[in-house]
């Protein structure tokens, strides 16, 4: 069993591209096949170097690992342009010289009367008088394939049962190769070279989107045409924004490096991704590892109708995955984003111990729904924090600074136990002449800056052990 993903890299890797490729790599792993990776390269003026590398990155990133190498198909264009002559010597295809602006005239009327577009199929039996005659005129020709009107394609279709697809409902012949000279052929275009690819690789199974479905049909007819035997087919249900509409750019975040960088992990957002779409079984739950899924996964639960992104179960799953973490798993999650917020500035500073910074992961974790949140919040504990609108308005209250200073008077230079830390609050409330929850509250805002936070007593210990408490309180006086 033999399951490939091919991605064209003219972008990112696209959530959607994504999720394709967590069907693909499920199966494969159920069953013991391959996973395959294809890089469809073909658009010449769209694929960058830059989106293959950011495809790759964002796969393994996933955990999606390939078996292989990965199939560049821009490399195999002579395999492409031998099937097509093939297709000529055997009559399913033939050179098409309609012009462009006949092309547009042909749509523009079609359009005026109401009827679907489609190629009228005008230079299917041309005589080779009249094609010679085209090519006395200068025209380049495209080649064309040539489909049935009377065809009916079938195929049964793991996702979506037996399919029934008309050969008039496909627009007419299609074209395989771009405009080239009479005697050449042009560009190879997307059904041919997936086709010729795929069985190339021996697929055995094709899972996308079902937005794909009419390629299908068409694809079909091709293998017919080359003797090839066809894949297995899974359409998979498309993953949509809340209004239902297909997910696109201009929802926002669609890109899987984007997901990363706003501190989504991978096990979140790849776990997130099976929920697409198929339902796990009863009594597993919606948190899991790939793995897990893998041993579980069939195209039975795979849901027909669309996916709607959901962003709170997002969140939520992250959240999951952050709080399942020990301090030292997150605090290396988190290193390289403090030293990107330039944290800790002083390498012989006690913040830069990494005894310390687990102490600050432990105390953020459990609050934790992004990476990122790791930064914001872990921001008071690397630099002195402004007094929000809040935080001052508490330190207005009567006693607030009385009891602040009463606290830092009696602070000790040393080590700060958490019963002494206790003992030292109460009695900065008596002597101050105002309740606890006045000097606690009043010193998360010296300490924090804000209302709030983490725990009060972990955090001035963190605080103190830097000796960062005392000028953070005497500022507030």
């Amino acid at each position: 069993m033999r399951v490939r993903l091919a991605p064209s890299p003219t972008g990112t890797l696209h959530i959607g591209t994504a999720r394709t490729a967590v069907f693909n790599w499920l199966y494969a792993r159920r069953l013991g096949g391959q996973f395959l990776l294809r890089i469809e390269d073909t658009d010449k003026e769209r694929s960058k170097p830059e989106y293959t590398t950011n495809i790759l990155e964002g796969l393994q990133w996933l955990g999606l690992q390939w078996d292989g190498e990965p199939v560049i198909q821009s490399a195999r264009i002579s395999e492409h342009r031998a099937a097509i002559e093939q297709l000529l010597a055997s009559g399913h295809a033939y050179r098409c010289y309609a012009s462009e602006a006949e092309l547009t005239a042909m749509r523009e009327q079609q359009a005026a009367s109401k009827q679907a577009p489609r190629y009228d199929n005008r230079h299917r039996d041309l005589t080779a008088e009249q094609q010679q005659a085209f090519i006395a005129e200068g025209r380049q020709a495209t080649i064309r394939f040539r489909i049935d009107d009377d065809a009916t394609i079938t195929w049964s279709d793991l996702v979506r049962g037996e399919m029934r697809w008309a050969g008039a409902d496909l627009g007419g012949d299609m074209v395989i190769a771009r405009r080239a000279a009479a005697d050449q052929i042009g560009d190879p275009l997307y059904n041919l070279v997936v086709v010729v690819d795929d069985a190339a690789m021996a697929i055995s199974h094709v899972i996308r989107g079902e937005d794909h479905i009419a390629n299908t049909a068409k694809q079909l007819l091709l293998y017919q045409a080359l003797g090839a035997e066809p894949p297995v087919f899974a359409h998979t249900p498309l993953i949509l924004n809340q209004e239902g509409k297909k997910l696109s750019k201009r929802d926002g975040v669609t890109s899987v490096s984007d997901f990363r960088q706003m501190g989504y992990t991978a096990e979140a957002l790849a776990n997130y991704m099976t929920l697409l779409g198929w339902s796990p079984p009863e009594g597993m739950g919606e948190r899991f590892s790939l793995a897990e899924a893998a041993a579980a996964f069939s195209f039975e639960r795979v849901n027909r109708a669309g996916a709607r992104f959901d962003w709170d179960k997002l969140n939520w799953l992250n959240g999951q995955v952050l709080h399942e973490l020990g301090p030292e798993a997150l605090r290396q999650q988190l290193l390289p984003l403090w030293a990107a917020a330039g944290w800790p500035a002083d390498s012989s500073g006690i913040s830069a111990d990494p005894g310390w910074q687990l102490q600050l992961c432990e105390l953020l974790g459990p609050s934790l729904t992004l990476l990122a949140d790791g930064v914001d919040q872990a921001r008071p504990f690397f630099a002195t924090p402004a007094l929000n609108e809040a935080a001052s308005a508490q330190l207005e209250l009567e006693g607030a600074r009385p009891a602040l200073a009463a606290l830092l008077e009696q602070l000790p230079p040393g080590a700060l136990e958490p019963d002494q830390a206790q003992a030292l609050l109460g009695e900065a409330a008596t002597a101050a002449g105002v309740k606890k929850g006045v000097i606690m509250k009043s010193l998360r805002a010296a300490l924090l800056g804000s209302l709030q936070g983490p725990d009060l007593l972990a955090t001035w210990l963190l605080l103190h052990r830097c000796g960062d408490d005392r000028p953070r309180i005497a500022r507030c006086l």
